[in-house]
């Protein structure tokens, strides 16, 4: 850089720590009047040749981070290239993940034939790829982001996930030569580009590289990595057009193999469950996943059961919360009630018995998933035999018990700690759809005394699910005009038109403003 260019270190240093410091989204205004005081040659010069300086780089690095995230610092990159190309490669983490962030500023704020154009021309993908692999963690989150972004652009994808598979860059010949840690890095990229949008998932999918997941949930041999791939896979069940995708592949029966798998470390199993009811979770599952990849994934979790009753509680809950992942949509409801045995008397079990809380936890808010306390319409009530199933399974559960009906479980909930009454009301708020249950629940006054008591709950998630549960109960009672007419419920719905009314937060007490700073009296 030219003498001209110089700034001394110190004055630099509190320029950059103040403009840094500073709150709030940054304007281009600010950042144009920051970089008039200090041109940004003259801040590239000082990390080149003061980047010993106490405190310097961290400072210049936060602050041109700031501004390349603007506008106006994007429009300066294009004409700095080659100091980021001398950044991807720093041995400085700290300027690599500079480097990183401008691409993306140049991506997110640059005509897009422009920058995909000078990502080509300067060759610097493969230097985004090398920060993803073998930088430190908030490097290969910045290049993650940056090659996310590229792919982004009909024009940038195409570099991201070249059609021949002899590329050098192609993910998949990069995994093959990568250590392990940098295989779950090149495994968590495709994750990041497969939940940009579904128009990318496409590419990721056609490119075969899920099946790189695939072999890597197949690979046993070393625990963590596995473990790693296991958190990608969730990551991945999270995304929206997921189950699309997914059905392509064979990772569905790859997570039953691990869930029937009793050698595998406990964790493993336990990941495996959860992964597979978010995938089955999806409200379009059934329209891509076939009803024998369900059934085969609950037969592998029903099997899990006869080993979990006095052991592994961690993974026993996992077991039910994925049950009831699946049962959270109609055909999934439908499904956990109608297989054979019905995996959903697991759920039922455990929702009632006290012995050990978490587990009971659990269980109630599957039980909630499945009676459909997140259903709306026409989804909440299932086929006979699925509804004949449930009832059932409550019935015959009450029965064992010193309860004897559904109406003295239900209370029992109820009478318990904050969690369980939670996940009580939205027992109630889904099963109170059947008029079985309606009758259980308006035949016993102490369940309504305690769902319209405003005081209860202290907490906004148990007075908004209170308040819910006393919506669903009311709802299904005024829709029985013989119910409304009968005097002997007059006082029952009452009580719940006067808790619904006053809202989920009514035993709130709102005090009155009072004035902190008074007019003075005049004489």
């Amino acid at each position: 850089m030219d003498e001209e260019f110089s700034v001394d270190p110190s004055q630099l240093l509190e320029a950059a720590s103040e403009f840094s410091d500073q709150s709030g989204a940054l304007s281009d205004t600010s950042a144009q009047e920051f970089l008039s005081r200090f041109p940004l040659p003259a801040i590239i010069s000082a990390l080149q040749t003061n980047a010993d300086y106490p405190g310097l780089e961290n400072a210049l690095v936060d602050c041109l981070e700031r501004i390349f995230r603007t506008k106006y610092g994007a429009s300066l990159i294009p004409h700095y290239m080659p100091f980021v190309l001398v950044g991807l490669v720093a041995d400085s983490q700290k300027v690599r993940r500079l480097a990183c962030i401008a691409i993306s500023g140049l991506l997110e704020n640059t005509d897009k034939r422009i920058a995909v154009q000078l990502v080509l021309q300067h060759g610097v993908y493969p230097l985004l790829l090398s920060c993803c692999i073998d930088g430190d963690e908030q490097v290969a989150a910045a290049s993650s982001e940056a090659i996310r972004n590229l792919a982004g652009y009909e024009e940038g994808l195409g570099i991201v996930l070249p059609a021949s598979t002899s590329e050098a860059t192609h993910l998949g010949n990069i995994a093959e030569k990568c250590s392990s840690l940098g295989r779950v890095r090149v495994l968590a990229l495709i994750v990041r580009l497969f939940s940009a949008s579904r128009s990318v998932a496409s590419e990721v999918s056609r490119s075969g590289l899920l099946s790189l997941l695939e072999a890597e949930v197949r690979n046993t041999n070393d625990t963590l990595v596995t473990l790693s791939v296991l958190e990608l896979l969730y990551e991945l069940a999270e995304v929206e057009h997921s189950a699309e995708f997914v059905s392509n592949t064979s990772l569905l029966q790859l997570l039953s193999s691990v869930i029937s798998n009793d050698a595998a470390d406990s964790i493993l199993r336990s990941r495996a469950m959860m992964i597979a009811g978010r995938f089955l979770s999806k409200e379009n599952a059934f329209a891509f996943i076939d009803e024998s990849s369900f059934r085969t994934v609950l037969s592998a979790i029903d099997r899990r059961f006869d080993f979990l009753e006095s052991q592994e509680a961690d993974e026993c809950e996992c077991a039910l919360e994925a049950l009831g992942q699946i049962g959270s949509s109609f055909q999934g409801a439908t499904i956990v009630l109608t297989t054979a045995p019905p995996t959903a008397r697991h759920v039922v079990k455990a929702a009632f018995d006290r012995q050990q809380h978490g587990k009971q936890l659990a269980a109630l808010h599957s039980l909630g998933n499945i009676a459909g306390e997140n259903r709306t319409g026409n989804t909440v009530l299932l086929n006979s035999t699925a509804e004949d199933t449930l009832r059932s399974l409550i019935y015959d559960e009450a029965s064992k018990t010193s309860k004897l009906t559904p109406s003295g479980l239900l209370l029992s909930v109820l009478q318990q700690d904050s969690e369980i009454r939670i996940a009580g009301y939205r027992v109630i708020s889904g099963l109170v759809a059947r008029p079985w249950c309606l009758t259980e629940i308006i035949s016993k006054p102490e369940i309504i005394a305690l769902v319209t008591n405003i005081h209860r709950e202290t907490h906004k998630i148990g007075m908004e699910n209170r308040h819910r549960c006393c919506e669903a109960i009311y709802k299904v009672f005024a829709s029985s005009s013989k119910l409304m007419g009968d005097p002997a419920f007059a006082d029952m719905a009452s009580k719940l038109e006067e808790a619904i009314r006053r809202g989920p937060y009514g035993a709130r007490k709102h005090a009155e403003a009072q004035p902190m700073v008074v007019t003075a009296d005049r004489f």
